[in-house]
């Protein structure tokens, strides 16, 4: 089969598309023939070698995938040939192997596809609505009634986190640096967008949240923007960051302030008990229509080191999906 591999840490220009030996399922695995591939700001640092968790060279990056069983091991009694199915990182914490024609996975690892889903959407369903719901109310505990700004709300995991607090009742502001952005923010439910590339955008936030900030607030960039959330938060407000690329300068007094709580999210530190729930309501939601992942670039799987750029850009907008 064909995969993308990359055999030193580096930048795009590591990735390379290659013939490896098709995976066979062990006793308890099934093969995963792949559709439709997600990629994630967390494959770009893997492949830098800059992250916590450093494969094994030579790796196939990736942990999202969704697509139809090729194949089963004699153990599992809950797939066949032919089931449409995802696999995800917050269903196994399986980070590499699916940037690839075929993918192997522990069945218990994997999840039949909810009805009118399509592969490329249920992609999302492996880090992006995970990662929202855990910020929102794991960590963040978000009630129905309180106001939460998302910022850097255009890309897949701020799609699905408008999706998922507007579903629990919640008043949602977006950012977004363009007016596609802005377009898209809105028309994911989102009650107020704000572009985050324009003086004076931060007032805006607050006039949104009746001037005395939002409850909760949902940060794709701290080490850019974590000291104006500081400044813009409610009295006992809470901070949540997802996503961070360098370090920044803050003032703790505003956190005395304001009591603020501050904190930071990684889905392998969630306990697989809250995965799961999370997962259920994830999953409950689609099959109702409540929500419906925003799938944005598709490229082929030999455009890996485009895909890599594009999730990191910041003109992205939902889930970068790569097609076999």
């Amino acid at each position: 089969m064909r995969a993308v591999q990359f055999h030193t840490f580096g930048d795009p220009s590591v990735l390379h598309l290659e013939d490896v030996a098709d995976p066979v399922p062990g006793p308890d695995d099934v093969v995963i023939a792949a559709k439709a591939i997600g990629v994630n700001p967390a494959d770009t640092y893997m492949r830098s070698g800059t992250y916590r968790i450093q494969p094994e060279l030579p790796c196939i990056p990736g942990g999202d995938v969704a697509g139809q069983i090729s194949a089963v091991g004699k153990n599992v009694a809950d797939f066949s040939v032919g089931d449409r199915v995802f696999a995800g990182v917050a269903l196994g914490l399986d980070f590499t192997g699916c940037y690839a024609e075929r993918v192997r996975r522990p069945a218990k690892h994997v999840r039949h596809m909810p009805e009118g889903v399509s592969y490329a959407a249920a992609s999302a369903f492996g880090v992006s609505y995970p990662t929202a719901h855990y910020a929102l109310f794991a960590r963040g505990g978000a009630k129905s009634g309180e106001t939460v700004f998302i910022h850097g709300a255009s890309g897949s995991v701020g799609t699905s986190a408008i999706q998922l607090a507007k579903r629990a009742g919640l008043r949602v502001i977006g950012s977004a640096g363009s007016h596609a952005g802005l377009d898209l923010v809105l028309s994911e439910g989102a009650d107020a967008a704000v572009d985050h590339t324009k003086p004076g955008y931060l007032d805006e936030v607050l006039a949104e949240s009746n001037g005395a900030g939002p409850d909760l607030i949902l940060e794709m960039l701290a080490n850019v923007n974590l000291a104006s959330d500081m400044a813009i938060a409610s009295v006992n407000g809470r901070i949540l960051i997802i996503g961070n690329r360098g370090e920044i300068e803050i003032n703790p007094r505003m956190a005395m302030m304001k009591e603020l709580d501050i904190r930071g999210i990684m889905l392998w530190n969630a306990p697989a008990a809250t995965l799961e729930h999370g997962m259920s309501e994830i999953l409950a939601a689609a099959e109702a229509g409540e929500i419906n992942p925003r799938v944005g670039p598709k490229l082929a799987l030999e455009e890996a080191a485009r895909a890599h750029e594009i999730v990191l850009s910041s003109g992205n907008a939902g889930k970068v999906v790569l097609v076999p």
